[in-house]
């Protein structure tokens, strides 16, 4: 791809670039706010309801994601490819909600391969990453959230880290700016942007903590793991750019305005939600949830 081509959408237009972030820009806060809005509202009351309405929100979100992705790569078999994806996306929400890890792990390697069987030679390994990155979130929002007593607070213990974090380094970076975080992956990033947003990340992490468990959970421990949580929420913004970079487009999808579509919106928490549940089942303990409070 050459360095002068236009970023193209998922449908193939081409697209003007959007305001240039070190511009210090604010053009694109009005939808954002808006659909930030309308999403926190639904990821909120799903998080309250429990049970079948989160598990069906989430459902719907990795699909979406899944749907994005193979649209995104591109090739041969999308279809099939998108289907092979939702399977492994229902799968992995089933097998969170009954704490099946081992179940889980196998059912998406084994539906991985087969993505990746039906995409031609060159984007295989693409589509086979597409179906984990859409099934791994899936299996472990649902995990944490059936863990008993502080599954539900496991869960706005990450929507504190990771919206705090895209929100401070939003404004960090554009009202401090400063060098480039990593200018050929995402033009917009700052190393001030980020710094901000991963300490405030962790420090509302913490917060949250502390206001649904109270002072014994709100501990330096749970303090440094808000830390790598928001850092892995940045490190999941980055590759999902790096991959709409790869392939030459812009918006994963139009789906959310301000946003340029579901991965956009969630790739910070699909790798931080991934991290948790890595660490709760790593630690053992009652519950996987329990295992990010309790040191």
């Amino acid at each position: 791809m050459t360095a002068d081509r236009r970023e193209r959408t998922i449908g193939g237009h081409d697209k003007a670039p959007a305001l240039n972030a070190s511009a210090g820009g604010f053009a694109d806060l009005g939808p954002r706010v808006a659909s930030a809005v309308a999403m926190v509202v639904a990821a909120l009351g799903t998080l309250y309801l429990g049970g079948d309405a989160f598990a069906l929100f989430w459902l719907a979100a990795a699909f979406a994601v899944s749907w994005e992705w193979q649209n995104l790569i591109g090739g041969e078999g999308r279809a099939a490819r998108i289907a092979v994806g939702g399977a492994a996306v229902a799968a992995a929400t089933a097998f969170g909600r009954v704490a099946m890890p081992g179940a889980a792990a196998l059912t998406i390697a084994l539906l991985a391969l087969a993505g990746g069987a039906l995409a031609g030679a060159e984007r295989r390994v693409w589509a086979a990453t597409g179906v984990v990155y859409a099934g791994a979130p899936a299996f472990a929002v649902c995990l944490l959230r059936e863990s008993p007593e502080v599954g539900a607070l496991a869960i706005a213990f990450l929507f504190a880290i990771v919206w705090g974090t895209d929100i401070f380094a939003y404004f960090g970076g554009r009202l401090i700016g400063g060098p480039k975080l990593w200018p050929r992956v995402s033009a917009g990033k700052t190393w001030s942007g980020t710094i901000t947003g991963v300490v405030s990340g962790a420090l509302l992490g913490l917060g949250a903590a502390y206001l649904g468990g109270g002072p014994q959970l709100a501990s330096w421990p749970v303090f440094m793991l808000g830390l790598a949580a928001a850092a892995f929420s940045q490190i999941g913004d980055l590759f999902e750019s790096s991959v709409k970079r790869r392939f030459g487009v812009k918006d994963s999808s139009r789906l959310i305005p301000g946003h340029g579509g579901v991965m956009d919106r969630l790739d910070g928490f699909i790798f931080a939600c991934v991290f948790a549940a890595t660490v709760g089942l790593v630690r053992g303990g009652p519950s996987v949830a329990a295992g990010l409070f309790f040191w």
